[in-house]
């Protein structure tokens, strides 16, 4: 999973508008792209290749906090955006960690 984690002193390069970073010659995983597929569940394309679905439902439902249960209503969850390698709603009011996405983990 070291391949996962970001350093600050990461040489940065574009690749098809994602900041993908090198870290000695590792790349750190990215998502380059996110499909609604159904429900509260995302189709993510990582920057190796690598396509995940995430299932989004449990910690919605789980959560107390009025700011994430608000993604209950799936017309606000599907207005999600996918810039710089980070898969996040609103103005961040809701992301998780690439390193969770990756393994389909979302807590």
């Amino acid at each position: 999973m070291d391949r996962l984690l970001r350093s600050a002193q990461a040489n940065i390069i574009r690749k098809n508008r994602t900041k993908v970073a090198v870290v000695e010659n590792e790349w750190v995983i990215a998502v380059d792209r996110a499909e609604y597929l159904r429900d509260y569940i995302l189709r993510l394309t990582f920057s190796d290749g690598k396509q995940q679905d995430v299932d989004f439902a449990p910690f919605l439902n789980q959560s107390l906090n009025p700011l994430i249960r608000k993604y209950l209503d799936v017309e606000r969850f599907k207005q999600f955006t996918v810039e710089y390698g980070d898969l996040y709603w609103d103005d961040y009011d809701l992301c998780f960690p690439v390193a969770d996405l990756y393994e389909g983990q979302v807590e």
